[in-house]
């Protein structure tokens, strides 16, 4: 049985929501094993156990959370050139863009040589004050829908054994 590996940070819950969605489309396939982890517990071994990966993150300042951050430094090294050409996606929970987090995610992958697999998925907040920006926040049906959609292409890709 292939295993699709997500990992996520979230501080108020939206990044989360989209994590847990894309989890459930995952886990609708049936065949394949859903792993949803919070980058603070993922490590090497999860990373090398998995044969796909979803990687979920708010951008805070402009970038991917310190959590993720953390996971990347903490597992790249251990993985490298082991886990090549596996597919992964990115989802971002942003206030008001989320490239760049994207792009962070995208070069991490790329020295990872993962195979990208389905465009990243920015779902913004429009939070822009310090109050809107931590409260807790509320994804939508619709945005929860494309996570799930996203979660479920992957796990039938692995599944069928196109990526």
């Amino acid at each position: 049985m292939k295993t699709l590996l997500i990992v996520y940070h979230s501080m108020t819950g939206g990044a989360l929501q989209m994590a847990r969605a894309a989890a459930a489309g995952a886990a609708a396939e049936g065949s394949v094993a859903v792993r949803l982890l919070h980058a603070g517990e993922a490590g090497a071994e999860d990373v090398l156990g998995a044969d796909g990966y979803i990687f979920a993150t708010p951008e805070n300042l402009a970038a991917i959370s310190g959590q993720m951050k953390d996971f990347f430094d903490r597992t790249y090294y251990a993985v490298l050139d082991r886990i090549n050409g596996r597919p992964y996606a990115t989802l971002v929970c942003a206030g008001s863009d989320g490239s760049n987090a994207a792009r962070q995610i995208d070069r991490i992958a790329t020295g990872w040589r993962l195979k990208p697999v389905a465009p990243t998925l920015i779902l913004c907040t429009h939070a822009q004050t310090p109050d809107e920006i931590l409260r807790p926040k509320h994804i939508g049906a619709d945005e929860l829908k494309r996570c799930e959609e996203l979660g479920a292409g992957i796990a039938a890709g692995l599944a069928l054994g196109i990526f």
